[in-house]
Formats: C-alpha cells, structure tokens, sequence
C-alpha cells in the first residue's frame, strides 16, 4: 500500500505533463510570409476600379487564388477550396461570407454572361480580406 500512493502520484504528474506537452504542440499556428500577402492583397485591392468593369471580376478571381493559398498553406486539407472551406473549422469569424465571395468567383468563372457589379466586387474582397487577416495571412 505504501508504494501504491507514489506511483499513482508519479502517473498523475506523468499526465500532467503530457496535456501540457500536447496542448502547447498542438496549437502551434502557421507563420505566414504576412510580407507577400499584403503586398499581394493591395496588388489586387488596387486593381479594383469603378471606371473598369473588367477589374470587377478579375479582383474576385485572384482574391479567391489568394485565399486558397493561405488555406492550402495553413494546412487546410482538401482538393479544392470548397472542401478546404468545409473543412475550416473555426478558423473564419464569418464562413457563410467567405462562401459567399467564393459562390460569386465560381458564377464569375462558370457563367459566360454573369455581369458583376462593383459593389458586389467590393463586398467579395472585404470577406477576402476579413478571411485571410482571420487565418493570421495579412
């Protein structure tokens, strides 16, 4: 009996060791080049001009690249960005907006016809934005 309480005690501070072990691993968070990112996301805010219909779409398209490298490179799995999206987990304060922006990249490249508009072009980049400051990228 007298050697039973300092083996239990022993596998108690054993454990408590490795929850501590695990849990200061395991959150460890990706470490971007917030460098190229920024410059990369200005790049394309800058590109947006209400005098040229033509940005309205190409700024959606290569925010939508953006996001999905800093998905793809935060280790996000998935084949395509939609199942990264579905697979984000908590990453996002708002994944419903980042689908959104990514829904209007997929009608841009899907539909011949698809007209955007510059607020909506706007909007898509503010959720790009929002999204790649959440995964820690800008």
């Amino acid at each position: 009996m007298d050697s039973v309480i300092p083996f239990v005690s022993a596998v108690i501070i054993i454990g408590i060791l490795i929850f501590f072990a695990i849990l200061l691993t395991g959150k460890r968070s990706h470490h971007f080049d917030l460098e190229y990112y920024q410059t990369r996301f200005l790049a394309i805010e800058n590109k947006l001009s209400k005098d040229n219909p033509v940005s309205y779409s190409l700024v959606v398209i290569e925010a939508d690249k953006l996001l999905d490298r800093a998905m793809n490179e935060a280790g996000i799995p998935g084949k395509t960005m939609g199942d990264r999206l579905k697979r984000s987990g908590q990453r996002f304060s708002n994944v419903n907006a980042v689908w959104s922006a990514h829904k209007l990249r997929n009608t841009i490249a899907h539909e011949a016809d698809f007209e955007i508009t510059y607020e909506k072009a706007k909007n898509a980049l503010e959720n790009y934005k929002k999204a790649l400051r959440d995964l820690g990228a800008i």
